[in-house]
């Protein structure tokens, strides 16, 4: 299969499904393409589909919300003319990605804007667990506090303790650095690409790691840190039989995918205090449903998947994945295509 000759962008249709996207990359989409569809919502709905639909007909390229099911809602068969999708986000389980590649189309996604931004993140969810911040917060409110506090309210430290990373890319990575390196803890994690006891990351800094068997990274854990994609094979990875294998004191943090962690085995484990707390930015069905006993337990802080919800990083992300469609309409997919080795192979 060949790549398409290049065509010049002002003679091209782009579509993008995004809620509140930058006004100043909308004039910048406007002013780059022939012709722009921007609808300010992040999904395909009723009040919408009509005119996306027939819009989508002789769109070129395409720039959508991560909420977006591309293939449950059979958009593909309406873009005869589709060369490149790209996603604002990292992750892509709302794709097949090999029915794009089937079709030649280049899938975009932004990996690299937001890797900080949900380390900070991740960080923030294993503070607040350890020292009940939102409990106590609360606690104070509801005018509890009388006195000096006693045991009752106590937390847990962070430095020095040991934390557990599952998943070991990017994001794995800069949650190790700020552990090491800021609290001083010890860092394990559990990779399929085996590394060496010393990690370096792209700061240049060295920071020590060390990679262990999943077994023994839940049974010496005080913190275990998902960082895992969602995907078949790592749905509900932790489970009862991982949860049981922690440590009594120990808490668990999800910033990957909300799919990784078996829910119900977890708020069970919550109220049984099998673990002592959780720190959770994701959910098996977002947005959290209000009837969720996650909401009634006060051993678990949970956010509204806000990882990489910062106005810096979600300007950064959006700008990404226009500068991503731009140079995939022009046949330059060397950075950030999920399944560029594929459509080389299929040249």
């Amino acid at each position: 299969m060949s790549m398409p000759t290049t065509i010049p962008l002002k003679h091209l249709k782009v579509l993008v499904v995004y809620s509140s996207y930058p006004q100043e990359l909308i004039d910048r989409v406007q002013e780059t393409f022939g012709s722009a569809l921007i609808v300010d919502c992040n999904n395909i709905n009723d009040s919408n589909r009509e005119e996306t639909i027939a819009y989508m007909k002789e769109v070129d390229g395409f720039i959508t919300a991560p909420q977006v099911k591309i293939d449950q809602l059979s958009l593909l068969q309406h873009a005869p003319k589709l060369r490149a999708i790209s996603t604002v986000s990292v992750g892509y389980d709302n794709v097949t990605v090999a029915d794009l590649t089937a079709r030649g189309i280049a899938f975009m996604h932004t990996p690299t804007v937001l890797t900080d931004t949900v380390a900070d993140t991740t960080l923030a969810l294993m503070l607040a667990s350890a020292r009940r911040i939102c409990e106590l917060d609360q606690w104070v409110r509801a005018g509890l506090w009388k006195a000096p506090v006693t045991p009752p309210q106590f937390g847990r430290d962070v430095h020095h303790k040991t934390v557990g990373i599952l998943g070991f890319g990017r994001i794995g990575k800069a949650v190790a650095q700020r552990c090491s390196m800021g609290f001083n803890m010890n860092v394990l994690y559990v990779s399929r690409n085996h590394g060496k006891s010393a990690v370096s990351d792209t700061s240049g800094y060295n920071y020590k790691a060390r990679c262990v068997e999943l077994p023994e990274l839940l049974a010496t854990s005080d913190f275990v840190v998902l960082c895992l994609p969602g995907s078949a094979e790592t749905r509900h990875f932790i489970s009862t039989k991982e949860l049981e294998a922690m440590k009594k004191s120990a808490i668990i943090v999800n910033i990957g995918r909300g799919s990784v962690i078996d829910e119900e085995a977890l708020i069970k484990a919550l109220e049984n205090n099998t673990i002592a707390g959780a720190g959770l930015d994701v959910y098996e069905k977002e947005p959290l449903a209000q009837s969720s006993r996650l909401n009634t337990l006060p051993n678990v802080v949970i956010v509204p998947h806000i990882g990489s919800a910062t106005h810096e990083t979600r300007f950064g992300m959006a700008n990404c994945a226009l500068d991503n469609l731009i140079n995939a309409l022009q046949n330059d997919i060397s950075q950030n295509c999920v399944n560029k080795l594929d459509l080389q192979k299929n040249k």
